[in-house]
C-alpha cells in the first residue's frame, strides 16, 4: 500500500471493454524536488466511482497498489487507486454563502443594496 499527495491535472472518461471490464484513469502532479511530475492513477471496477469527486485543480491524496504484468515480452506497470481524499476546498467549489454580509446578532436581517447598478 502506497499514498501520495498533489494536484489533480488531468481526469480522463471512463473506459468500458466487452469484457465487463471498466476503469477510469486520472493524473495527478506531484512537487518533486525542481521538477513537478505527472503521475496516471486507474480506477478499476467499483472503485471507478471515486474518480467522480475529482476536479482538476483540486488536491488529493491518493492511496494505491503497484500492478505489475508482463505481455508479450513487455512489462507494465499500473498505480491502482483504491481510495482518493480530497484535500482543502478545489478552485471550482461554489461558495457557500450567497455573498450577502453576514448578521452581527441572531435574528437580524440584511437587507440588499437598493444602489446595485446591474
Amino acid at each position: 500500500m502506497f499514498e501520495i499527495t498533489g494536484t489533480v491535472k488531468k481526469i480522463f472518461d471512463e473506459q468500458t471493454f466487452g469484457s465487463g471490464f471498466n476503469k477510469r484513469e486520472f493524473v495527478l502532479t506531484i512537487e518533486s524536488g525542481k521538477f513537478p511530475q505527472d503521475i496516471k492513477f486507474e480506477c478499476v471496477k467499483d472503485k471507478v466511482a471515486l474518480v467522480a469527486s475529482l476536479k482538476p485543480g483540486a488536491k488529493a491524496k491518493v492511496f494505491f497498489d503497484l500492478k505489475g504484468r508482463e505481455w508479450k515480452e513487455n512489462y507494465y506497470v499500473n498505480l491502482n487507486a483504491w481510495k482518493i481524499e480530497a484535500i482543502g476546498a478545489s478552485p471550482d467549489a461554489p461558495a457557500d454563502d450567497d455573498g450577502a454580509p453576514i448578521p452581527e446578532e441572531p435574528g437580524q436581517t440584511v437587507q440588499p443594496d437598493d444602489d446595485v447598478p446591474f
